[in-house]
């Protein structure tokens, strides 16, 4: 019966959210509910269980989420994210110039939510395409692939935040792991793949190729802007480092206290104000109007974490989590290619990434305890199969083909199949690591 209420629950979260265009969070309280009946939770547990998941899933992320939409927000108003992509272009040319795009895309993607980074890096790509005379699908590609590589597999981004700390992972650790699988994988899935696509021509609507009206002289500097940007990465490796070397000494829970990810990310937004608004004659009203609006932006992906973290009490509460490692520990695979497996199905049959790690995340979360697998390697294996060919039901699919105005065979040969490399080099590279560590 434990598996016909996870298979049960699970179904019920695809056709509510494929068929039904039901919101995320709705189906995942649906499906919790469903899954709770079948297991058999006396009925008044039933919601407080509920609550006590969604509470448990948000407490160890909700800061670092919040504050990490303010701080890309305010990379993204600032210019900053535009002097950083100029600068590469300046100092790459045009023999490299793919290499600089990639880069790019996975520097403004650290610090800025996906959606954001979207909106933000097309009209970009318009612009130097304009100027280098070169077809903007291999510039695109090249660029937008490290932004969902960022967006995959490393923190502060929703998903690979809610996964650490669904299987207890440490942040820094596994975002030092992202950056040793993301850079390989971003180089063929990025200007690699992009050199085949060199001959699709971009036909976009004039709403998304605005005139490029930005005054150099008005964007933050150049050091400041990579400062910046980097900050929270920077911050997050140097606490893993230094903790990793005070461990167990006098000064480790001082150390412990300053490598907290969300007071890194703290800090990191302090900076950010002093340098990138208040020293350039920005006020305190308008930073925070962008913080305002950057908790909008967040609110939708905080909520779908919220649902995971219900159906994952859900199936604790009902024994399903012990029932699902006996069962999981009898299918002849490694756990990591199990968790790319379980996030790659779910994906393809929702779209969401999001909601393909975070699901995939609660139904691998008791195999990894039983087996101590690494959770930081769990982290980026399900990152990686949440990525896997992106198609006509997922959003970025159509924002790439609508702002690049391409036809679905050509989406399908540009946009699906990166994403689909990206999520088989991320697994190779994950499992050759997983050699290593």
């Amino acid at each position: 019966m434990t598996l016909v209420a996870i298979l049960a629950a699970v179904l019920l979260l695809v056709v509510a959210i494929s068929i039904g265009r039901v919101h995320p969070f709705l189906a995942f309280i649906a499906a919790s509910v469903l899954a709770a009946l079948l297991l058999g939770l006396p009925l008044a547990t039933i919601i407080p269980t509920i609550e006590a998941g969604i509470g448990a899933m948000l407490g160890p992320i909700a800061i670092i989420l919040v504050v990490g939409a303010m701080f890309g927000k305010l990379v993204a108003d600032s210019g900053a994210a535009r002097r950083i992509a100029d600068t590469l272009f300046r100092w790459s040319g045009r023999r490299f110039i793919g290499l600089a795009m990639a880069a790019t895309g996975f520097l403004v993607g650290i610090p800025l939510f996906y959606n954001v980074g979207f909106v933000l890096l097309v009209p970009l790509i318009f612009s130097i395409a304009n100027r280098a005379q070169m077809p903007a699908v291999y510039l695109g590609i090249s660029m937008l692939a490290g932004l969902s590589i960022a967006h995959g597999f490393l923190p502060p981004h929703p998903s690979p935040t809610a996964l650490v700390a669904q299987f207890g992972a440490d942040i820094g650790r596994t975002l030092i792991f992202g950056l040793i699988v993301g850079i390989p994988t971003l180089a063929i899935a990025g200007p690699v793949f992009a050199l085949t696509t060199r001959h699709i021509v971009a036909r976009p609507p004039a709403l998304f190729t605005p005139a490029d009206d930005t005054d150099g002289a008005a964007l933050p500097g150049t050091l400041r802007s990579f400062t910046c940007a980097l900050l929270p990465v920077a911050l997050l490796t140097l606490a893993t480092i230094v903790q990793n070397r005070t461990a167990g000494g006098p000064a480790a829970p001082l150390v412990t206290l300053l490598g907290n990810p969300a007071l890194a990310m703290l800090f990191a937004l302090v900076v950010a104000t002093i340098l990138l608004a208040l020293t350039r004659g920005r006020t305190l009203a308008q930073v925070g109007a962008g913080h305002a609006q950057a908790v909008t932006e967040i609110g939708g992906i905080l909520l779908i974490i919220a649902g995971a973290g219900a159906l994952k009490q859900v199936f604790v509460a009902g024994g399903a989590d012990v029932a699902l490692a006996a069962h999981l520990n009898s299918v002849p695979l490694p756990p990591l290619l199990l968790g790319w497996l379980l996030a790659m199905t779910i994906r393809v049959a929702l779209g969401s990434a999001t909601v393909a790690g975070l699901t995939a995340a609660g139904i691998m979360q008791p195999m990894v305890a039983a087996h101590q697998a690494d959770g930081s390697l769990m982290v980026l294996a399900i990152g990686a199969g949440s990525l896997m060919f992106s198609h006509v039901n997922d959003s970025g699919f159509w924002m790439f083909k609508e702002y690049f105005g391409l036809t679905l065979k050509q989406t399908f040969r540009t946009w699906s199949l990166m994403e689909t490399l990206v999520g088989l080099c991320g697994l190779g590279f994950t499992l050759l690591l997983s050699l290593l560590v």
